[in-house]
């Protein structure tokens, strides 16, 4: 008989980091789940990890893979939970309760359910909460987190699996292509779910060459129409904005267009910064 939930955990060479999300999982007061762990044939002593929470895994091996998504795709094939959650070693659940806490709310009417995230980088924590409307805008620039998501697993039968020739965006791609090309469902969980490791490739790799280099590719694969239209935007905005600090250069000039947008302003919805 399938689970409700399947927790997917991935590990290379992370020993301290993997038992760290396990012993998160099994504290768990929620049980109506299968845990997988798919180990890169790691060399730290994470292999140790597996054979003293072996009793707690529905599956577990340690073998080579070609990389991350290669190790979440045969997590995805082994699963038979109605939905799949990818906790990589490293991260963990918030607190004891929190599957307990959202059992009611993966009641099977979304396609994609997501939450919020601490997020902990050395001593640096800041909790980051992502918006409740999800479109191509927000897609353009940043992504909701898929440690704390909740996929359908028969997403990854109608759709596709990651992208294995992506290093490090194909879950980005995933979520991009699902929502807004596909229109799946999706809710925003009122809830901060894990604390996010973010010592991870993909934290380190935001706004490189590798990172804009892969997302660049995905965009144009699945999206050129849409990719046209913001880079022309992009550009509009940098002009107006260049036009914009040009005139502060000249003390009068500039005090005449705030005076006009003041102006403006009066007729206008009041103007809200957030």
């Amino acid at each position: 008989m399938s689970k409700k939930l399947s927790i997917i955990t991935i590990n290379y060479n992370n020993k301290a980091g993997l038992e760290k999300t396990v012993q998160s999982v099994a504290n768990q007061t929620w049980r109506d789940f299968e845990f997988i762990v798919i180990d890169g044939n790691s060399s730290d002593g994470s292999k140790d990890v597996l054979s003293a929470y072996s009793s707690f895994f529905s599956y577990a091996v340690s073998e080579p893979d070609s990389g991350i998504y290669n190790a979440m795709n045969k997590g995805i094939k082994i699963s038979t939970g109605d939905y799949l959650m990818f906790l990589n070693s490293g991260d963990a659940l918030i607190d004891n309760t929190i599957l307990a806490k959202l059992n009611a709310e993966l009641n099977g009417q979304y396609d994609i359910y997501y939450g919020d995230i601490l997020h902990i980088d050395g001593i640096k924590q800041e909790v980051r909460t992502f918006p409740k409307k999800l479109n191509f805008a927000f897609f353009y620039e940043q992504n909701i987190s898929h440690q704390a998501s909740f996929i359908k697993a028969k997403l990854f039968k109608d759709i596709f699996l990651y992208n294995e020739n992506l290093k490090i965006v194909s879950d980005w791609e995933f979520f991009t292509y699902a929502i807004c090309k596909r229109e799946a469902t999706y809710k925003h969980l009122d809830s901060v779910i894990v604390t996010y490791d973010g010592t991870g490739i993909s934290s380190n790799s935001i706004n490189t060459p590798e990172i804009t280099k892969e997302r660049d590719a995905s965009l144009h694969r699945y999206f050129p129409e849409f990719v046209k239209d913001y880079e022309y935007l992009k550009e509009i905005k940098f002009k107006k904005a260049e036009q914009f600090m040009y005139i502060r250069k000249y003390p009068i000039a500039y005090k005449i267009l705030k005076g006009f947008m003041n102006i403006i302003l009066l007729f206008l919805p009041k103007f809200n910064r957030n």
